[in-house]
């Protein structure tokens, strides 16, 4: 069942399998793999990370790839274009396209950490399975969350009880990942991780326009051009790119903007004004007020502060 605000629901008692608990292993794994990283990512295989927080944590803006976040304890919140995506231990969540996302640990603490495992969705490792999956009715969404099923917390498990294992990961891991993925392509959000398969699908397309605001995001953007990059009308374009996003170019490129911007704020010694005209805004009023909205603070303050830590 895919939710936006998903419930505390319990799918407890299908967590068990031959008597094992996939949840509780799944974090038990999470939290030997982070151990000393509390509220960084660690990196285990080409494409697989985990992360763990032992306290909720301020909004943090980011840019997340294509992905399925399992959790397997605590609570987080992604903010997509202001829509809130709240998942906990046993869903997880799908990101479709390069999205500018503001994520946050809701609940977590010493005795329960937010825990969560990320595996990268790549296209060609998609693209394969494609041919053993019937056509499905397209679906399009840039976050998705879904309750996991014991057939998908199954190999995830699997994949990181072998992490630390070099010869066990390349001997298995790709079999592992393979099956995760088709526990995927054959579940609740099947359609829509099939579409980040296909070459010639929309989220394909979409993305082609994407990654040029992501390289371009300084520059005004002619909707027109990137319709042509897309391969498709204006109006087709605008309407797949927001279906796709939640948001239009024109939203979409002031989301890179403002992230950009504070990067920058927070790395270079520029003033406030001369890091809004650098990524794209004539006006330092205008930079001023919709960074506030963004962030809650004025560029100034998060110049004061960045300066001071």
């Amino acid at each position: 069942m895919s939710t936006l605000l998903a419930p505390a629901c319990a799918i407890l008692p299908t967590w068990f399998t031959g008597g094992v608990d996939l949840l509780d292993e799944l974090r038990t794994l999470i939290l030997r793999h982070a151990a000393g990283q509390r509220g960084h990512s660690v990196p285990l295989i080409d494409g697989v990370q985990v992360s763990r927080r032992d306290e909720p944590n301020g909004p943090s803006a980011g840019i997340a790839t294509p992905s399925v976040a399992v959790v397997a304890s605590g609570v987080k919140q992604t903010l997509l274009n202001g829509v809130p995506y709240e998942y906990r231990a046993g869903q997880f969540l799908v990101t479709s396209l390069d999205l500018p996302i503001i994520g946050q640990a809701l609940k977590a603490s010493p005795d329960e950490p937010f825990a969560v495992v990320s595996l990268r969705l790549d296209p060609l490792e998609i693209a394969p399975l494609l041919l053993e999956t019937p056509p499905r009715p397209p679906q399009y969404g840039g976050l998705v969350v879904s309750d996991a099923t014991p057939e998908l917390l199954d190999p995830v498990v699997r994949l990181l009880r072998i992490a630390d294992r070099p010869d066990d990961v390349r001997v298995l891991a790709p079999g592992i990942r393979q099956e995760i993925l088709w526990r995927l392509l054959t579940g609740d959000q099947g359609a829509l991780v099939r579409q980040i398969g296909l070459a010639d699908g929309m989220l394909a397309h979409v993305s082609q326009a994407i990654r040029w605001i992501r390289r371009h995001y300084s520059e005004p953007i002619l909707v027109a051009e990137l319709a042509a990059l897309a391969g498709m009308s204006q109006s087709t374009f605008h309407r797949h790119f927001r279906a796709a996003t939640s948001m239009t170019p024109i939203q979409f490129q002031k989301q890179i903007r403002l992230q950009e911007a504070r990067v920058l704020l927070r790395t270079q010694a520029a003033t406030a004004a001369d890091v809004g005209f650098r990524v794209g805004y004539t006006s330092a009023a205008h930079f001023t007020r919709e960074y506030h909205k963004a962030f809650g603070r004025t560029p100034g303050e998060d110049r004061t502060i960045f300066s001071a830590s």
